[in-house]
């Protein structure tokens, strides 16, 4: 009974700084920038177009797909121009250097180097 509790403990007191919300941000080159899907103007989900964006951030490159419900200009993100990222778990938040902004949720995450073979 002892010894589970102590591992109890010890996964807890591992997990509870993930669960912290560290935040990764930075600095990268914004590599596409895509539709993704047709949106549908009946749903109220799904009004604007969908986008997916790819950049690299640190040793993984990320895809995030903007939200259906919120529109977003494509021409405010253009491919390889440099971009500031913040992720926090799955939610990403990109700006330009003009100041644009988007929100996106991660779909896709791959070692930056098995990406690019």
């Amino acid at each position: 009974m002892h010894k589970q509790m102590v591992v109890v403990v010890a996964t807890a007191a591992m997990a509870i700084p993930a669960l912290g919300g560290s935040k990764q941000q930075g600095t990268t080159t914004l590599k596409e920038f895509q539709p993704a899907g047709i949106p549908d103007k009946q749903s109220k989900h799904t009004k604007h177009q969908v986008f997916d964006l790819t950049f690299d951030a640190g040793t993984n490159e990320y895809v995030c797909r903007t939200r259906g419900d919120k529109s977003t200009n494509a021409a405010e993100f253009v491919v390889g121009t440099s971009v500031n990222y913040e992720i926090d778990g799955q939610k990403v938040k990109i700006k330009t250097p003009d100041k644009k902004s988007l929100e996106c949720k991660i779909v896709r995450a791959s070692l930056a180097s098995a990406a690019n073979q």
